[in-house]
């Protein structure tokens, strides 16, 4: 499946600031990284966000959002957030806000 290559760059855009991050192809899309942990990505039109666990029931109870499953088994702790929950550009940052916060605060890889 191909990415979204536009919500990618909003991503990539959005993330420039911080400077320990790096992008890389995976999933069938392509995932932003913060000391080689997994912060978001981009797969097909969703963006995926790693929320961790802490703001995972939080996160699926927001709107055009829904569990992270790719294998039949979802990932606690990953959410998806659908193209209408993340069109507007303050929504979008914030999502990333919160997956930039959750990879800073694992040990780099």
């Amino acid at each position: 499946m191909a990415y979204d290559k536009g919500l990618a760059e909003r991503v990539r855009s959005e993330i420039r600031e911080y400077p320990q991050h790096e992008e890389k192809k995976m999933f069938g899309g392509i995932g932003f990284l913060m000391h080689g942990n997994m912060a978001c990505g981009v797969h097909g039109t969703d963006l995926i966000v790693r929320v961790g666990p802490d703001r995972y029931k939080e996160s699926l109870a927001a709107d055009q959002t829904k569990e992270f499953d790719m294998t039949g088994r979802p990932m606690t702790g990953w959410i998806v957030v659908m193209p209408a929950g993340y069109a507007e550009d303050k929504s979008l940052r914030s999502w990333i806000s919160h997956g930039v916060d959750y990879a800073l605060s694992l040990p780099p890889k």
